[in-house]
């Protein structure tokens, strides 16, 4: 059974983003738009579950290009996981012992739940006291729901509606997607 583990913002999971990125990138830099780190380990001062969370940007037609490449470099595709337009990939983890553990999307450039990442961590980046609620509400969720990964999810739920909200930005499931 998988704990859920909160803690305190690390100044080194930016440098494990640049270093996981520095992996990838030569491979697929002429494919892609940009790489992207996003999640709550993007965000300076933020509590986070220490996992790397990496979006992978991509226009029109090159998904089939950088999945053959991501599989050179040992990233295996798993499909969209009910999520059209973000196509997921896994990874031995002891091929990958050398990286903090991650998780890797490609997402195509008009991608809604991409269009969420980023405005989520821009916002929460912008606005310290947004940061310190969204913490918050984390801690209290992995203390209430410790092996409950759904319920640790849905108690968070009303703060990222607000912030989506302040951001202009409608929930992925509003768009049909779910």
């Amino acid at each position: 059974m998988r704990t859920i583990i909160v803690e305190p913002y690390n100044p080194q999971w930016a440098e494990e983003f640049e270093r996981i990125k520095s992996e990838i990138l030569p491979l697929i830099s002429d494919d892609i738009i940009s790489i992207e780190h996003v999640g709550s380990t993007s965000v300076v001062g933020l509590w986070a579950k220490p996992v790397i969370d990496i979006d992978i940007i991509v226009d029109d037609g090159v998904l089939p290009v950088v999945i053959e490449k991501l599989a050179i470099i040992g990233y295996t595709h798993e499909g969209d996981l009910g999520i059209k337009g973000r196509e997921a990939f896994g990874y031995d983890e002891k091929e990958k012992a050398h990286l903090m553990k991650h998780h890797l999307y490609v997402c195509h450039e008009n991608n809604p739940e991409l269009r969420q990442h980023l405005a989520l961590r821009d916002f929460l980046r912008k606005n310290p006291e947004y940061c310190e609620k969204y913490s918050k509400i984390k801690i209290e969720m992995a203390r209430k729901y410790p092996h409950d990964i759904d319920s640790y999810i849905k108690g968070k739920e009303p703060v990222i509606m607000e912030i989506y909200k302040l951001s202009e930005i409608k929930p992925w499931k509003e768009h049909g997607n779910e």
